[in-house]
């Protein structure tokens, strides 16, 4: 833990690049707080918004916006959700996984970058760890699933789902797979239906703030918006669909976003930053390279240009509709997962032109091989018949469908899954079992 404070506290100190992201919801919580109006706007109006949960925007306003007691806050936080991880794997397997969790979690440099850096990951993070320990903690007690005296018990694992849901709308996996677990192990310990009642009770309670949540966005803006929308909209502004189904039948890399997503609205796009997965011919390049050319004009996509991507997106996945929901998906999800996690630092995304910057690649690679050895930990960790197995492997399963989707490739996106990661990596560390896949349904013993 001393280890890992002293790394956060770097972190603090030598903070990372600024997001742009952290302004957003600066504005957000700023104008909430004073003006009592959550949107956007200057000091004579203020246009109320929905495209952000407000969790983060009012824990920024509470911190009165300085960064570094955010920074602080949300290090103490990280640390404690560490702790928490520990306790429950030495409450299931033992004092030795219990302190390898500890390690790998209280030491680990892409949560705690995160952890100084005002955006919602961190806290995100958090939520997944205490709704692992709080499953840990209910399903540990011999009356888990009666009905007398459910309250206390169920309070704090809705309380870390309410948490995961109200900083991002992806947040729900959380409530979903805490759900599905308590029905699952539910049903073998004590029946159907008491399973059944705690999982409702569990997700009721874990929904409660997005009631008001959607009642205000049904009274301002008369649509029915439970979390966020997932393109980062307010009602009434176009979203370029198919512009964005034409980056997913080839948008595998993080370089993409950089090049092309980030760029649309305000940047012109070259093609020579579309690789040769982006066309299946010649004559697709040429229809390709027209299409940009018409945005760049006036970098914007309008609705006739953005009905000429959708046509273009329909082709290719039309001529390969394997390629387009099964290998191109799977791409992006593994490029999340094994990028060298650089992003905010200043290290050039082009880790591998050597010859253009050797320390910046030799940084870059050194990341890579570290975030290789937490995943192969948990792949190996997998086998050691690990603790919530079925919440486990439903949270991240569930998490890397939602990663599949999307056209913007992102390594920050993965982190929410890391405590799985440190959870099954130390299984590894600390012992060995037979190989054997057949606790996915078995509740904790």
């Amino acid at each position: 833990m001393t280890v890992g404070a002293l790394l956060r506290l770097c972190f603090v100190l030598f903070p990372r690049n600024p997001d742009d992201d952290t302004e957003v919801y600066m504005q957000l919580g700023r104008n909430l707080l004073h003006r009592g109006v959550y949107g956007f706007g200057d000091d004579s109006t203020v246009s109320p918004s929905l495209f952000r949960l407000p969790g983060y925007p009012i824990f920024l306003a509470l911190m009165a916006e300085h960064i570094w007691l955010v920074a602080v806050v949300q290090c103490a936080v990280d640390l404690m959700g560490c702790l928490m991880l520990a306790l429950f794997v030495r409450r299931y397997r033992s004092e030795k996984a219990g302190l390898a969790v500890l390690a790998l979690s209280s030491i680990c440099l892409f949560t705690a970058n995160y952890a100084a850096t005002a955006l919602t990951e961190s806290l995100s993070i958090f939520a997944v760890a205490a709704g692992i320990y709080c499953v840990g903690e209910l399903l540990a007690q011999p009356r888990a699933f009666s009905f007398a005296g459910w309250l206390p018990r169920l309070l704090p694992t809705a309380a870390a789902a309410m948490l995961a849901i109200m900083l991002r709308p992806d947040g729900a996996l959380l409530t979903i797979s805490i759900g599905i677990a308590l029905l699952v192990y539910g049903f073998r310990r004590a029946g159907f239906w008491s399973a059944l009642r705690t999982s409702g009770l569990f997700t009721l309670l874990a929904c409660l703030p997005l009631i008001p949540w959607t009642i205000r966005n049904a009274a301002t803006f008369h649509v029915f918006q439970p979390l966020a929308p997932r393109h980062v909209n307010d009602p009434g502004e176009r979203v370029n669909l198919g512009f964005y189904r034409w980056l997913r039948t080839w948008s595998v890399d993080f370089e993409t976003t950089g090049a092309v997503f980030w760029r649309v609205g305000s940047q012109p796009l070259d093609m020579k930053d579309l690789p040769p997965r982006a066309f299946n011919s010649e004559a697709e390049w040429n229809q390709t390279a027209e299409l940009v050319a018409a945005y760049n004009d006036g970098n914007d996509i309008d609705q006739r240009l953005d009905d000429r991507f959708a046509s273009l997106a329909a082709a290719r996945i039309r001529a390969n509709p394997l390629g387009y929901y099964v290998w191109v998906p799977a791409l992006r999800v593994s490029d999340m997962w094994l990028r060298p996690r650089t992003e905010g630092l200043a290290v050039n995304l082009d880790w591998w032109r050597w010859r253009e910057h050797p320390g910046q690649s030799a940084l870059a690679l050194g990341f890579a091989l570290l975030n290789l050895a937490y995943v192969a930990l948990a792949l190996v960790g997998v086998f050691h018949r690990p603790p919530l197995a079925l919440l486990l492997a439903t949270y991240f399963g569930l998490r890397c469908l939602l990663l599949a989707t999307m056209e913007n490739s992102e390594p920050r996106y993965t982190l929410e899954a890391f405590p799985i990661l440190f959870v099954l990596g130390a299984l590894t560390l600390s012992e060995w079992k037979k190989p054997s896949l057949g606790w996915l349904c078995e509740p904790p013993s």
